[in-house]
């Protein structure tokens, strides 16, 4: 398959400082959809032999220049072959129509990933491992539940699309009638989208933010919206995703075998996070009626919100060794 020509920056152009103690390649690969994504390879400097390796992805609305370049740099700091790459229809990667997003492309993005990183001459096939943040932690958690090759996964701070999209924040919009009434909404804007012949962004995070917003907003705008996160590609920093592009989660929900998951997974929340419920939800489902609940974990960071998952929040909330400890013991 001939992968499409992408326009890559060369430049570093993250949000996060580039370590002396790895290289940075920028990477291209395609998925089953003949899709071509765009990625950050990292490799440790002092790397020798063949490399466990992790393919990183997140949030949901980020780019690789973001959470997930942070997560796979320092990761490489400690040994691992790493790749944080654009999801399709986003950031660097291809993709039309733009902004998009599908439960199904998205889980298929991370088992092309794994394509690639299994065939890469630094890194051995058999230990593969997954990273997602927020949004993304779900989709991770879903492609463990499809993909027998991936040893170990983590979900950081994660959030389950098909529930939020479905349910509301918090399930407040958990009924029949509520649903209806968003896919009715929905239809009608694909009929204006049709005729006009674009598609209307949703609007990414709300700027300025009222005073009486709740807190998970301000928290969202206090990453994308400021210098500690901000970035140009990144959807949530700017225009946010088309209002139809996550109509299909409503639908179509994930992770429904993930009790079946044999591989080893680790989830990470902030103790505080509005969305920490989440993970504690996902956690109980992964384990319940399982033969495989033993190599499973829930990690809950004291004191912690969820955007001091993105990034640290100041307070290196991000806990790195335990990431590390992690794939070293599962990616043997």
């Amino acid at each position: 398959m001939k992968d499409e020509m992408l326009t890559l920056t060369q430049e570093w152009d993250k949000t996060f400082p580039q370590s002396d103690q790895t290289e940075h390649q920028k990477v291209i690969f395609h998925n089953r959809y003949g899709i071509t994504l765009a990625a950050d390879l990292y490799i440790p400097k002092q790397a020798s032999g063949k490399l466990a390796a992790i393919a990183v992805c997140g949030p949901f609305g980020a780019v690789k220049e973001q959470c997930s370049g942070l997560y796979a740099q320092t990761l490489a700091e400690r040994g691992f072959l790493t790749m944080a790459f654009d999801p399709s229809f986003t950031g660097e990667s291809g993709g039309m129509p733009r902004y998009m997003a599908s439960p199904d492309i998205n889980t298929e993005d991370f088992m092309a990933a794994v394509d690639f990183l299994s065939l890469h001459e630094l890194a051995d096939p058999e230990r593969i491992g997954i990273l997602g943040i927020c949004g993304w932690g779900g989709m991770a958690i879903n492609t463990a539940a499809l993909d027998t090759r991936i040893k170990a996964t983590v979900a950081s701070t994660m959030y389950d699309m098909a529930r939020v999209n479905a349910n509301g924040y918090f399930d407040s919009e958990d009924s029949e009638e509520q649903r209806y009434a968003k896919k009715q909404a929905l239809n009608a804007q694909r009929l204006r989208d049709y005729a006009a012949g674009t598609y209307t962004l949703g609007g990414g995070v709300i700027d300025p933010v009222p005073e009486d917003a709740p807190f998970f907003v301000k928290d969202y705008h206090s990453y994308y919206k400021t210098e500690r996160g901000y970035h140009p590609r990144s959807l949530n920093s700017n225009g946010g995703w088309n209002v139809t592009g996550c109509m299909s989660f409503m639908n179509q929900p994930i992770n429904t075998y993930s009790n079946e998951i044999r591989s080893a997974v680790l989830l990470i929340h902030g103790e505080k996070a509005h969305s920490c419920y989440f993970s504690k939800d996902a956690y109980a489902a992964m384990t319940r009626d399982s033969k495989y609940a033993g190599n499973k974990e829930l990690l809950l960071i004291p004191d912690a919100v969820h955007t001091d998952l993105y990034d640290g929040g100041g307070k290196d909330a991000i806990p790195f060794d335990k990431l590390a400890a992690f794939y070293t013991e599962y990616l043997r």
